[in-house]
């Protein structure tokens, strides 16, 4: 099973989303979106999936970059190539069909519940969220997971959109957080406490998304089934 993961330079650790596809034979090759004219054409892929990212999809100064992305991702989906799209991931995904991304009325920052409407494919959480933007659903999806905040977890076609983090694992957050002095920005969140949690739950959490894996791949969530690992 070739997968193509999307990321940041410097920020492409797929981390227990990794580990479960690499456990189900998963050969990953990374491209970094910083380069959109140089992305690889997804259908040599058996499965896409797109990384967070601390831009923002409605960035003049990311403009090109999103709109590669964007087309790599709805040549995809209209192959019928499985997608996943993990924050960032899940808005640019949501923007490329159709859909549309703004700032959320609040950040999301620290372990939080999701209110699913699956919890036999998409477990309630607690789950890492890091984000300030949201998506709305394209046109013609199913929303599947929200929280107050707004969406959580779409489907349509062949893909599948998260806005929460499956695979944060205290390491990266320790990178995210890096530099941090107090509380994360517009939240009374202490990043020291986040990480804490993270090594508390790395167990859970690697439960959790190697479940959500297995779901995606086996075609429960959108009906597409990934190819066998080889």
């Amino acid at each position: 099973m070739r997968v193509l993961l999307l990321a940041n330079r410097g920020d492409d650790d797929p981390g227990f989303v990794g580990a479960a596809l690499s456990t189900r034979g998963a050969q990953i090759q990374v491209a970094h979106r910083e380069v959109p004219g140089v992305l690889p054409d997804p259908l040599g892929f058996d499965v896409v999936v797109s990384l967070g990212s601390d831009w923002s999809v409605y960035w003049p100064r990311v403009a090109d970059q999103v709109a590669g992305e964007a087309a790599l991702l709805r040549t995809a989906v209209d192959a019928d190539v499985p997608v996943l799209g993990i924050c960032f991931g899940g808005q640019v995904l949501a923007h490329a069909l159709g859909g549309t991304v703004e700032r959320a009325p609040e950040p999301e920052i620290g372990w939080l519940e999701v209110d699913t409407d699956v919890p036999e494919q998409i477990l309630p959480g607690p789950y890492l969220q890091w984000h300030w933007d949201r998506f709305v659903p394209p046109p013609g999806s199913t929303e599947l997971a929200r929280s107050a905040a707004g969406s959580q977890a779409y489907v349509r076609g062949s893909a599948l959109g998260v806005q929460f983090h499956p695979e944060a694992t205290a390491a990266m957050l320790r990178r995210w957080s890096h530099g941090v002095t107090g509380t994360i920005e517009g939240t009374s969140v202490d990043p020291t406490a986040v990480v804490a949690e993270a090594e508390a739950r790395a167990q859970e959490a690697t439960a959790r998304a190697d479940h959500l894996v297995e779901m995606f791949l086996s075609g429960a969530l959108t009906g597409h089934r990934a190819p066998a690992g080889r």
